[in-house]
């Protein structure tokens, strides 16, 4: 499927290397390529994203129209896209948990196998943690799968370790997943 990209706005995070990685904010009219990005995380590794492939083949494609719109503007949630060579090769979510703590987390981060070894991923999660962290958060959380042996090591590298929580994955409730942290 061929998506239109609009322009957002490029957040610069500071040196990183490989000079054709961009990540920007999702714009509002962006719905459909939230949905590709989603999709093709969830064929890859349908346990990692607390969602089902079923569900987001079967959701209304509109409906990604307005979620696009909402993380396109909200104050306490972001979705934040990777492009290599102009074209869409990854996303992540941030937001704060709503209500009690109102931890910052990152969540449902996926870059395209073909382009992971430009470190994309890095950039996105560098991307949402600045984020995050000029909103406040002095910590960020991210729920990992304790089955995604490679998302567990990555998380690891870049200074993340176990909070000692947790609970049951909400799309296959006989797999786990660990709360891990990382000071901002």
């Amino acid at each position: 499927m061929a998506v239109r990209v609009s322009a957002p706005q490029t957040i610069e995070v500071g040196p990183y290397m490989n000079t054709s990685l961009k990540v920007r904010r999702l714009a509002p009219d962006q719905g459909a390529l939230l949905r590709e990005l989603r999709i093709a995380g969830l064929r890859e590794a349908p346990y990692a994203f607390g969602a089902t492939l079923h569900d987001a083949l079967s959701a209304d494609p509109t409906s990604f129209d307005s979620i696009a719109q909402h993380l396109a503007s909200a104050e306490d949630n972001a979705c934040f896209v990777l492009y290599t060579e102009g074209q869409p090769a990854g996303l992540i979510d941030a937001f704060f948990e709503i209500g009690g703590s109102a931890r910052a987390f990152i969540r449902a981060l996926w870059v395209a196998p073909a382009v992971r070894h430009l470190r994309g991923g890095e950039l996105l999660v560098a991307t949402a943690s600045q984020w995050l962290t000029e909103r406040g958060a002095q910590h960020i959380y991210a729920w990992v799968a304790d089955s995604n042996t490679n998302a567990m090591g990555f998380y690891e590298r870049l200074g993340f370790s176990s909070s000692g929580d947790r609970q049951a994955l909400q799309s296959d409730p006989l797999q786990w997943e660990t709360l891990l942290v990382k000071h901002a």
